[in-house]
């Protein structure tokens, strides 16, 4: 089964539309400016002359943050060529380039400082930048046919191959920071050399199955960190870093369906399943903790000091995406689904321009700066989105992310075309096409019109109770199939509704409101009064109105207010509740019209 690239996709219209369109006016340049202004582009000259007479020096990250606008920037390049555009990434790589060491090497870092201790040190990124750096050598040479930066990739990609597989060199065998797996099976596609191909299986064999690794842990994490706890085979349940487990996994996807592992694929399988049904914030955030920015246990998942990183969800999407293009099972698509709409974007504003790097589920302003008594204040997520970070991630993440949204859309094989994602959008695919018409997720109506394929697979989300569609069909892990029909009318018939949890004591009594596959908060600015005295009525009608500003509706309620009592503590008995209207926002724009508190899960009663 072949995925549908988003290159053969134009999304016009509806939300993903707008999103795409403030990606494309600001996005791209807001997070070019703050890399320019922070020096991350200047380190690609890799001048220690110029970093000590300015007073600044590069990160041994640098590099993965550079490649990620260029991969994102990139993406834009395949809807329109953009002469400003290609200068600015021309000369990126120019500078790199001129740069790279006789042997191929090349990072910011250690090109500057420490140049005798290449792949010494598992921490500090070498190969994960290197990752990032292949994956916008490939998305620039496709997207322009230019090969500079490509060229620059290979030969440092040469350079892995002779130090870490055969001469064995380096002081550990896997990457610290996840990411380079993945990359290598892009680079296998666009220059169809197997020993790229080959190198990943190599680190994704090795993991967890080596002394060498094992020698470069700090002090303060554990191989569970690193996701080097058991060889990924046996590998059950989700560890460590959030991120890294992320991209590995999706490695491992990639992995299983290029050689036809089934023993990779089942670890991706129950990997998935513990992620799903036990590790996952109702958004589609993962990681809880931001000590080590990591899975802790199953059912951990405190909602205030959620970590929740903006790159793990995307991560996770990116992983549900590779599960569904191996095997169109619904759950796939619909956990990809979740955080496509909500724990990903949730980490951009709504004007493009400032982040997000933790997502919490809740922002009680009363516990920030509270206690006056000394300068050590308790850590919490921060309340408004900012420029740019220190280690700044998130921010290109999301521009590539949003800029290849379309990839989520659609797998097919030789017959039948697998629905997987709705997007009103059109797409042309070896001769064959599609069109979506739709407003979705404002509404559940989506019409398909297609040519070229027998059969049409559509999912009907987990969430969806009841759809009504125009022609019959038979159902199969989640998918309606339609066969002989070049036009298909479905409704998913899209309502709000509470959703409960289960096992996490946090949300013990309370509800989140979801509306199809949007998942909703209430904020101070909306509902007068304490937020957090407010009560959802589980029998109450809901009014669905669409908001410009959201592009999306803003759904209102009844509900209650508990009244502030004269006494700290009093008497259950005399508790008096007030009825008042609630209002819901979707929770990917929290915390875009100034500091106020916010909740996705509230009592009910």
């Amino acid at each position: 089964m072949n995925r549908i690239p988003f290159y053969n996709t134009r999304i016009s219209g509806s939300f993903w539309g707008e999103r795409l369109n403030v990606s494309k006016n600001i996005t791209v340049d807001a997070v070019y400016d703050r890399f320019k202004e922070t020096k991350r582009f200047e380190a690609l000259k890799c001048s220690k002359e110029q970093q000590d007479r300015e007073g600044w020096h590069s990160h041994i990250f640098w590099d993965s943050d550079v490649a990620k606008w260029i991969e994102g920037a990139a993406y834009l390049l395949e809807e329109k060529r953009d002469e400003r555009l290609e200068a600015m990434i021309d000369n990126l790589v120019a500078d790199m380039c001129a740069s790279q060491k006789d042997d191929g090497y090349y990072n910011c870092y250690y090109n500057v400082y420490e140049t005798d201790s290449r792949f010494t040190n598992r921490m500090n990124h070498e190969l994960y930048c290197l990752g990032h750096l292949i994956e916008a050598a490939v998305a620039y040479y496709h997207a322009t046919q230019k090969d500079s930066l490509l060229c620059l990739v290979k030969k440092y990609t040469d350079l892995i191959i002779d130090i870490f597989v055969n001469k064995d060199s380096a002081k550990f065998v896997t990457p610290g920071h996840e990411e380079i797996e993945l990359a290598l099976v892009k680079l296998y596609h666009a220059t169809d050399e197997k020993k790229y191909l080959e190198l990943s299986r190599f680190f994704i064999d090795q993991k967890g199955c080596n002394k060498k690794d094992g020698d470069h842990y700090a002090k303060w994490c554990t191989p569970y960190y690193f996701q080097d706890h058991l060889p990924v085979r046996e590998q059950t349940t989700a560890e460590g870093h959030s991120v890294r487990a992320m991209y590995l996994y999706c490695a491992m996807a990639d992995l299983a369906k290029e050689y036809g592992d089934e023993e990779l694929l089942h670890a991706c399988e129950k990997l998935f399943e513990n992620v799903s049904e036990k590790r996952m914030y109702i958004t589609g955030g993962v990681g809880s903790s931001r000590i080590g920015e990591a899975f802790t246990v199953d059912y951990d998942m405190p909602n205030e000091t959620a970590y929740t990183e903006t790159c793990a969800a995307i991560g996770l999407a990116l992983f549900c995406r590779r599960m569904y293009e191996i095997k169109p099972v619904g759950i796939y698509a619909d956990i990809a689904e979740k955080a496509l709409y909500n724990g990903s974007i949730s980490g951009v504003s709504i004007s493009g321009d400032t982040f997000f790097y933790e997502n919490p589920l809740t922002v009680d302003l009363r516990n920030h700066n509270k206690n006056p008594s000394t300068t050590d204040k308790e850590r919490y997520p921060i309340t408004q989105r900012v420029k740019v970070f220190g280690c700044s991630c998130c921010p290109p993440n999301i521009l590539r992310f949003v800029n290849s949204v379309a990839d989520f859309l659609y797998t097919c094989d030789e017959n039948t075309l697998y629905v997987h994602q709705f997007m009103n959008s059109e797409t042309s695919f070896e001769g064959k096409s599609v069109k979506q018409i739709t407003n979705y997720p404002s509404d559940g109506k989506v019409t398909i019109n297609t040519s070229g394929y027998k059969t049409v697979a559509v999912r009907i989300p987990s969430w969806c109770s009841n759809f009504t569609a125009s022609a019959r069909y038979t159902l199969k892990d989640g998918y309606a199939y339609f066969s002989d029909t070049s036009e298909i009318d479905i409704d998913f018939h899209i309502k709000p509704q509470f959703i409960v949890s289960n096992g996490i004591h946090e949300n013990s009594g309370k509800a989140a409101l979801q509306y199809g596959p949007i998942i909703y908060c209430i904020e101070g600015i909306d509902n007068e009064g304490d937020i957090f005295s407010l009560y959802a009525d589980i029998n109450t009608d809901f009014d669905v109105t669409y908001n410009d500003y959201f592009c999306l509706p803003v759904i209102t309620c009844s509900g209650y207010e508990l009244t502030p009592a004269a006494s700290l503590y009093y008497a259950a008995e005399n508790r008096h509740f007030n009825k008042r209207k609630l209002t819901f926002i979707p929770y990917y724009g929290m915390e875009n019209r100034g500091e106020t508190d916010m909740a996705v899960w509230i009592p009910l009663k």
